[in-house]
């Protein structure tokens, strides 16, 4: 099945989940589409079974707390910041609960999270500033950025390139085999009056790039030269969180979460709203994401929501 306009509107909520007594603040898919981890401000983590619509695992973070949490490429395995005692990144055994590696090193929250597509290295981003390049099997840092400001950041789909925004004003691209050279283009964009930059990500086809903001306003740009293509606005943020905006896997629509607790969706291409999609979310929706290989979407704010599409083909 295609994703046209018409099968995006007929997307409904097929299952919700109310486990969590406190909000949703990070969800990521395994590469297969098959499993859905998300982390909440009650310290816990979850599984989702996709395919079944179920709850498969649920760990306790007490300790540390749990925050942007990303599913690694070895099975059961997971990495997150911290949100409590330090800010160390924690690479987690799912399975047992049981800590695999400890990163250390960033001195303030860390704000940004993201794992390369391609091998077992991942970039860290904090308030303190700096970028920081790991690898799983070391807990050493392999490569330390020092910036002007906030950081986001994110790999391009062959995870050759790193993307990182810096101050929500500039985004700096960088080679992962020569990153320590600096940058090799810096893209200047008009500084967000509003908000601040909260994400970073390239479409699946590498052509552009989306940023989310806490604030009402979503941009994407020309992954290649830096062009503004569209802001995206229209849904609501009015409690300045960091809410996800995504694109689908074809890289054609935009999702994003309000704090009105509806899904907003727009065509990428052309800048317009697609629909807004209403699923009965209590609270503001912080996260929203595609699933990268099946007709799914998942929202969360305390509930986990897996919407399907109601219309076989158009």
């Amino acid at each position: 099945m295609k994703l046209v306009d018409q099968v995006v509107r007929s997307f409904k909520v097929a299952k919700v989940f109310r486990e969590n007594t406190d909000k949703i603040n990070s969800i990521d898919f395994s590469p297969n589409g098959e499993t859905l981890i998300s982390c909440s401000e009650d310290d816990q983590i979850v599984i989702y079974d996709c395919e079944k619509g179920t709850q498969m695992i649920t760990v306790n973070s007490k300790k540390y707390g749990v925050d942007l949490i990303h599913f690694t490429h070895a099975k059961n395995t997971a990495i997150h910041s911290s949100t409590k005692v330090d800010d160390t990144i924690r690479y987690l055994s799912l399975h047992d609960n049981k800590y695999i590696r400890y990163f250390p090193g960033h001195t303030k929250k860390v704000v940004t999270l993201c794992l390369s597509p391609v091998e077992d290295t991942f970039l860290s981003g904090s308030l303190d500033k700096t970028l920081r390049l790991w690898d799983l099997r070391s807990p050493n840092c392999q490569g330390l950025m020092h910036l002007s400001g906030r950081p986001v950041a994110a790999y391009d789909p062959e995870g050759l390139i790193f993307a990182a925004g810096v101050n929500s004003e500039s985004i700096k691209l960088y080679d992962l085999r020569s990153f320590d050279k600096g940058p090799f283009v810096t893209f200047k964009l008009n500084q967000e009056k509003e908000c601040d930059w909260t994400g970073l990500k390239f479409s699946r086809d590498g052509k552009t790039m989306l940023i989310s903001t806490n604030g009402s306003i979503i941009r994407l740009v020309d992954a290649y030269h830096g062009t503004p293509l569209q802001t995206f606005t229209g849904h609501l943020n009015n409690k300045g969180i960091p809410i996800e905006a995504s694109f689908s896997p074809d890289s054609q629509y935009i999702f994003s979460g309000s704090t009105d607790g509806r899904v907003h969706v727009w065509n990428a291409d052309t800048g317009y709203k697609v629909c807004v999609l209403n699923g009965d979310h209590p609270a503001p929706i912080q996260c929203v994401q595609f699933n990268p290989k099946f007709m799914m979407l998942a929202s969360a704010c305390t509930n986990m929501a897996f919407w399907l599409p109601t219309i076989d083909e158009v």
